[in-house]
């Protein structure tokens, strides 16, 4: 069916309530609004489903949501896993919790039980969820840092990640095969409960998990001798991170933590910020106005969902912004000098990054001598990595992981990024280096000089709607099959393509092939240690450069970034 035709069906459709087809008569004879609604589906890939909420089959509705739902229940139901069940969590945006319950009773009219959390959680909660419940899949509610019109749905598996090859592909599958919403299954909330099908998590869990974070504490001498002098500011941007990041903190004895109140409220509006990216440095207005009130040592923002946060540190009178790597590759030194200091690091020991993260990654695990791994961009394959050890190695010691784009992990309690293990080891590392007379940004400065001095940029194009996803497809097929002979005002030396799985060095003409999973990322290494990554994003609409150039000095390698960003931005506007 074209879209025009799916759209009546939507209207004939006896499934679909009357409130969702008044919204659909709104749009009558608008072809650009009906094409953008319901030209194809609101695609379930390999984690989940994001996009805008409204009625249409590329919206995210209850019916798209109990159709990916009785996708991953026959999937469930065909591995003979059902009786194992689903835990569910569910964020502050507007109507979470309504999908967390459709998907709930979708997955209980199935015969699968489900636990869920009877208020909002954090992501990182699901994946423990998940692994403490020994449930067989996990589903979260969330659309993480996207503006307010946006949901979404992450999907997870029995290890607590979220599902990775073969079981995404199949389920998938699954989900595409569903043809009909008479075909989907559901029941009542009270005939749930009544046969024993709908669980509430209670608040036992959440304190296993809190004991989970404790255990990752490194110097718990440091937080003893510094917890009453380090003043922290916190917002959790209207998402789920108040109550968890409070909690920690108050049970580690940090007396002043100072919460963002305007922003401390779970609403799905983000009446102050519009756009609730701890990425955006706009998202920290509120929070350094009373960072600078209070004086405080560190300004921290977790994202919605609080799987992420963004970073200000003090230094002298000022107040400076850090990207994701450079908290990564900060907090990477500490937990490994941390673990190196007291129980000490072995061979098992580990350290996980991805291909789009700084090569400072690399720099720092060289500096501790630990094995250091690199997958594609998102933590379904970071925790995937861990898997794939633990399967052929009993004794692997998961120290740390990270990736650019603001998520940190700290152990294989939790397989997702935990934004609220984050804040405690931040704020652990400072009272550490408080204790040596040092503030946090000294020791990322003491690090450059150690390591090198590196710069990591990202850059990314907007192209919305149906023309804006063929426009996407067309610049990949260009920087593939015509790869450029410099990038950044610098030489190509030699390429990696994720999708045809082909490596090329130009130099020498010769050809090898990649060694992880299929995935549509180029990437260019340059001259003088230099990168540049090329990818389509898997939940937005647009295009990502990830690159990175080193110095010898802060001065060297500004200058290096400063081409860098120049030449991209010229790359990206030609397009």
């Amino acid at each position: 069916m074209n879209a025009q035709e799916r759209y009546l069906s939507w209207l004939a459709d006896p499934v679909i309530d009357e409130e969702t087809k008044e919204e659909l008569r709104g749009i009558a004879g608008d072809e650009a609004a009906i094409r953008e609604r319901f030209e194809g589906d609101l695609e379930f890939g390999t984690g989940g489903m994001r996009g805008i909420m409204g009625a249409g089959t590329r919206r995210m509705n209850k019916y798209t949501v109990r159709k990916a739902t009785q996708g991953l229940a026959n999937y469930i139901i065909k591995k003979g896993a059902q009786a194992r069940g689903v835990a569910l969590s569910f964020d502050s945006r507007n109507h979470s919790e309504d999908f967390a319950r459709e998907t709930a009773l979708t997955l209980c009219a199935n015969g699968i039980p489900i636990y869920i959390f009877p208020i909002l959680h954090p992501t990182p909660m699901l994946s423990f969820a998940v692994r403490d419940l020994g449930c067989v899949a996990g589903v979260n509610i969330t659309a993480s840092h996207n503006p307010p019109e946006y949901n979404g749905y992450k999907a997870y598996w029995d290890d607590g990640a979220q599902v990775t090859i073969p079981d995404d592909e199949n389920i998938i599958e699954e989900v595409n095969a569903i043809k009909s919403f008479a075909d989907i299954n559901t029941m009542s909330i009270e005939d749930a409960m009544a046969e024993g099908l709908y669980h509430i998590i209670g608040s036992d869990l959440d304190d296993r998990y809190y004991a989970e974070l404790k255990k990752l504490i490194r110097r718990p001498e440091a937080i003893e001798a510094e917890k009453d002098n380090v003043k922290l500011v916190y917002t959790p941007l209207h998402g789920t991170g108040l109550i968890p990041a409070r909690r920690i903190l108050k049970e580690l004895g940090f007396t002043n933590v100072f919460v963002v109140e305007e922003q401390a409220k779970p609403d799905g509006n983000f009446p102050t910020v519009g756009y609730p990216n701890p990425e955006d440095p706009k998202a920290f207005k509120l929070a350094l106005e009373l960072a600078k009130k209070v004086d405080a040592d560190i300004i921290i923002a977790n994202d919605p969902d609080a799987d992420r946060l963004g970073v200000f540190l003090k230094n002298g009178s000022e107040y400076m912004r850090l990207t994701g790597n450079m908290t990564g590759t900060l907090l990477a030194d500490y937990e490994l000098g941390g673990v190196k200091a007291t129980r000490g690091l072995t061979d098992h020991s580990i350290f996980v990054s991805t291909i789009v993260t700084s090569n400072m990654a690399g720099a720092v695990a060289r500096k501790y001598g630990v094995r250091f791994y690199e997958t594609l961009t998102g933590f379904k394959y970071i925790c995937g990595k861990l898997r794939e050890l633990e399967q052929t190695e009993p004794g692997v010691d998961y120290i740390y992981g990270f990736e650019e784009s603001f998520g940190s992990s700290f152990g294989p309690y939790c397989r997702d990024k935990d934004g609220i293990a984050a804040v405690m080891a931040l704020c652990e590392a400072v009272c550490y280096y408080k204790t040596l007379g040092k503030s946090l940004w000294d020791a990322l400065q003491d690090l450059y000089k150690e390591v090198g001095y590196y710069k990591d940029i990202n850059i990314s194009k907007n192209f919305p709607g149906l023309e804006g996803k063929a426009k996407m497809a067309a610049i990949m097929d260009s920087l593939r099959y015509n790869p450029p002979k410099e990038l950044g005002g610098l030489p190509v030396m030699a390429m990696r393509d994720y999708k045809l799985k082909i490596t090329k060095d130009f130099a020498t003409g010769k050809e090898g092939v990649t060694d992880l999973p299929e995935s549509n990322v180029l990437y260019f290494e340059l001259t003088d240690d230099a990168w540049v990554c090329v990818r389509p994003s898997g939940t937005e609409p647009k295009v990502k450069l990830y690159c990175g150039v080193r110095g010898d000095s802060n001065e060297e390698a500004a200058a290096k970034e400063g081409v860098m960003v120049e030449k991209l931005n010229a790359l990206m506007d030609s397009f």
